[in-house]
């Protein structure tokens, strides 16, 4: 079985652009549980729906703000796809 190498590439470059996206809304999350839970080991308060609900409003905000840019690399990835299969 021979495997194609722009396959290949196509698989490796649609998980790098998952990363790329994916990456700072969840470094965002992850930032905002750290600050909460410094805060709640600071005031003892053991609350989990405290963490909870901040860190979705902050990654959806953080989402909404990177919409331009997500939308722009996937149609950059997208025409990639299609000139590739053109050939």
């Amino acid at each position: 079985m021979t495997i194609d190498h722009s396959t290949l590439d196509l698989v490796r470059d649609a998980l790098v652009i998952t990363l790329k996206i994916a990456g700072p809304i969840l470094l965002a999350g992850i930032a905002v549980g750290l600050v909460i839970s410094i805060l709640q080991a600071a005031t003892t308060i053991q609350d989990q729906t405290i963490a909870f609900v901040p860190k979705i409003v902050v990654m959806v905000v953080a989402a909404g703000l990177m919409l331009p840019w997500i939308i722009s690399m996937l149609l950059e990835y997208t025409q990639e796809l299609f000139t590739l299969t053109l050939r």
